[in-house]
């Protein structure tokens, strides 16, 4: 099959050609049209991946106590991923200190979900992979995390410290006013619960890091890739770097990305960050990220349909256009994290790639070229070569 004079984004340049789709891998590449399905209007780009996405957790629990079962949760979230044109995505599930036993992101709920989701992505019409974010202050969640990686459910992994005054919410009054909105509470109750959270979380230091080298030595006895998470001082992400973390999420400040990239590391910042530009935490902007050449990986983080823009806005200031931001959503993700099959309209790369229409909205998305998403703007019938000289 042929996608023919389309607007192909290739690694290193745009150009406008045709790709032609064999056994579920990108059979050829060539200027100019082919007999075949008239793409003229459209843009063709390598499919997204995704290494940050939390939407899982919020189709299990759209409200609060209102749990949805796995199979209804994903269905939802797979087509929602592939209407945005993101054909690998690892579910980004959270351990953490605060929940109660049984409660949403303790170790007994995550570790369930875990297996849950993986025992169902079989069926999905994108490729579900599962990014465990293990909270370092939350010691009985190490043996757990253990079993599962032992257990091969395991694709990712990130260490994060949530406890307030630190990290993402180094800024302690912004995140006052943020969960006293959430929560609609005062800002006084919202201070005393940060006040609470940060007497309850603390721990010291030595446990932190024995509760991080712990889960890099499992990590790479089981060749799993580390992320660090929400980096905020040059001294973290080196050490992040020296626990053999390859990727840093979110780095909090400018500084932070600095050392990270300095020391080899992949940055990853949100898509919506770089869509709105703006952080909702008031820190690091994706934007002026990228901007110094310290932006690796666009993530979904909360939306994926944000990719896509975030990507064309990107395209504006990067020194190679719209295919050097298009790479921070596919081949360097795909680098990072090992998958070498993937991430680049290549020949003999997997056909994971997403057709956008001339309104620039994702108008076909395939996966290992079959189809998993149209919105039926792609004409669908070939037409002679002839009649597209």
């Amino acid at each position: 099959m042929w996608l023919s004079d389309a607007t192909l984004v290739l690694p290193d340049r745009v150009m406008r050609g045709s790709i032609q789709i064999e056994d579920g891998q990108i059979a050829r590449i060539t200027e100019g049209p082919q007999n075949g399905i008239d793409a003229s209007g459209h843009t063709v780009f390598a499919g997204f991946i995704d290494m940050h996405g939390d939407m899982i957790e919020q189709e299990l629990e759209p409200r609060a106590n209102v749990d949805f079962p796995m199979h209804v949760a994903l269905n939802a979230l797979d087509a929602r991923l592939a209407a945005s044109g993101v054909t690998t995505a690892y579910a980004s599930v959270s351990f953490s200190r605060n929940a109660k036993a049984g409660e949403r992101r303790s170790f007994e709920h995550t570790s369930q979900i875990i297996r849950d989701l993986h025992a169902a992505r079989g069926g999905c019409r994108v490729d579900h992979r599962i990014h465990a974010r293990f909270d370092i202050t939350f010691d009985n969640a190490v043996e757990v995390l253990e079993q599962l990686l032992d257990d091969g459910q395991v694709d990712l992994v990130s260490l994060m410290d949530h406890t307030p005054g630190q990290g993402q919410y180094r800024n302690l009054e912004i995140h006052i006013r943020n969960k006293a909105t959430a929560l609609n509470i005062s800002e006084t109750e919202a201070r005393q619960q940060v006040a609470s959270m940060i007497a309850a979380r603390s721990r010291p230091q030595e446990v932190l890091l024995g509760n991080m080298q712990a889960v890099a030595r499992m990590c790479a006895a089981h060749g799993i890739a580390i992320a660090s998470h929400d980096d905020d001082t040059v001294d973290k992400a080196h050490l992040m770097a020296d626990l053999g973390a390859v990727i840093a999420e979110f780095p909090v400040t400018l500084e932070a990305a600095e050392a990270a990239v300095d020391r080899g590391m992949m940055t990853a910042m949100g898509a919506p960050n770089a869509m709105r530009g703006q952080s909702y935490s008031g820190n690091l902007l994706a934007r002026e990220a990228h901007a110094r050449g310290l932006l690796s990986i666009l993530a979904a983080d909360y939306h994926p349909a944000a990719i896509l823009p975030a990507i064309r806005i990107l395209a504006q200031a990067d020194p190679d256009g719209l295919a050097g931001a298009a790479r921070l959503a596919t081949v360097n993700p795909a680098r990072a994290l090992g998958l070498t099959d993937r991430g680049g309209l290549e020949v003999g790369k997997r056909a994971d790639l997403i057709v956008v229409d001339p309104q620039d909205r994702v108008g076909l998305t395939m996966v290992a070229g079959q189809t998993v998403y149209s919105n039926g703007t792609l004409q669908r019938a070939a037409r002679p070569l002839e009649t597209l000289a």
